[in-house]
């Protein structure tokens, strides 16, 4: 394969190989901690306009299997690893990573130094960069048109990776109890198995849609999903779940957390580096108890921000203090900004979905006795 170079917006480089597509890709440049889930990752919309640095060296191991997509296609806009693995070792493996990412056109890139990346991009944030193999381009002329591509503040990426049309998921509860609908987005397959798994009959919906057409199907719960970007240009979605609040019982995840805490009058700032790995502790200031949890955010709500709005917060990270999770004291409104369907506990998240399911059983008692 051909040599490739990473070349980010301060000019800083980092050389090896192609190991995917050879064309030029430009994203903002991102580190995941995780030691495994490489193919979640890459197919995970909420990384899309991102290139993807994996921290553990050796990536590829296990190849990729078509089941633990959570999208159709890879998301991210490139992919760096330190070591990429080209004859995998599992019997389930249908190909290489390197041939699955240049299937789909995606640009990789190996033999990089990614611990010296990872603390680069620690000290100085994350920034956009290039995957290029353009070798005789010059470095002043790569780094001014990445400076040219948009920056991940004040952009709506949530139009490009939500779903055309209500669609059903394609997997159904074995017993249909509750009927959900699930703001698309950016949502991964295993949100929806999660939800499925509780005996929830799921469709999917448009990111832009009337928070009405929903209310007019009288469904149980509403659950706002993950996705890219920076939450407050997507003002339509926080339009609309100022409607459904108090109406139909909410969850948000990830992004979702975020737009509810917009459209509780809340605000956001872009963090530093991010959160993005499966090892990022989390205390639930309920119980006491700590999470191992899954992250993948650029962003994250204020707490401050929040104080007066009649909100109570369930979760923080205990690597930073920030906020992980809110409730609303009187309505029907949970949240979380870690994805509790990923589950690298293995298990220490689950709940969050059980939780759901019970406050939509409440709020049914209480629409009941209200009714009566």
């Amino acid at each position: 394969m051909p040599a490739a170079r990473l070349v980010l917006e301060d000019g800083t480089t980092y050389h090896g190989t192609s190991f995917g597509s050879t064309a030029n890709s430009i994203g903002e440049v991102v580190f995941n901690t995780s030691l495994t889930g490489y193919q979640e990752i890459a197919t995970d919309p909420s990384y899309r306009f991102q290139i993807v640095v994996m921290t553990y060296p050796h990536i590829g191991n296990y190849g990729v299997e078509p089941m633990v997509e959570q999208s159709a296609r890879p998301q991210c806009s490139g992919f760096v690893v330190r070591d990429a693995i080209e004859e995998p070792s599992s019997a389930r493996s249908q190909m290489s990573l390197g041939d699955y990412f240049t299937g789909h056109d995606i640009s990789a890139i190996e033999g990089i130094d990614t611990r010296a990346l990872t603390r680069h991009i620690r000290n100085e944030g994350a920034m956009r960069g290039m995957i290029t193999s353009e070798n005789q381009r010059s470095i002043d002329d790569i780094v001014a048109e990445v400076r040219r591509a948009p920056s991940m503040n004040g952009l709506d990426l949530v139009k490009h990776v939500t779903i055309g049309s209500m669609t059903p998921f394609e997997e159904r509860p074995a017993e249909n109890t509750r009927r959900v609908a699930v703001y698309d987005f950016g949502v991964k397959r295993d949100i929806l198995r999660q939800i499925t798994r509780q005996n929830c009959e799921v469709d999917v919906y448009p990111a832009s849609t009337p928070a009405a057409e929903i209310l007019a199907r009288n469904y149980d719960g509403v659950v706002l999903s993950n996705g890219p970007g920076d939450p407050e240009p997507v003002t339509y979605a926080q339009d609309n779940i100022r409607q459904l609040i108090g109406k139909v019982p909410i969850f948000g995840i990830c992004l979702g957390h975020q737009l509810l805490g917009l459209a509780l009058g809340g605000k956001t700032y872009k963090l530093k580096f991010g959160h993005r790995g499966g090892n990022h502790p989390v205390k639930d200031l309920r119980s006491g108890r700590v999470e191992i949890t899954a992250q993948n955010h650029g962003f994250a709500v204020d707490p401050d921000s929040l104080r007066d709005r009649d909100v109570e917060f369930t979760h923080i990270n205990l690597n930073d203090q920030t906020l992980e999770g809110f409730r609303h004291r009187s309505e029907p409104v949970v949240a979380v900004q870690y994805h509790p369907e990923s589950a690298p506990g293995p298990h220490d998240s689950f709940y969050l979905f059980s939780d759901f399911l019970r406050m939509i059983e409440e709020f049914g008692r209480r629409s009941s006795v209200a009714g009566r």
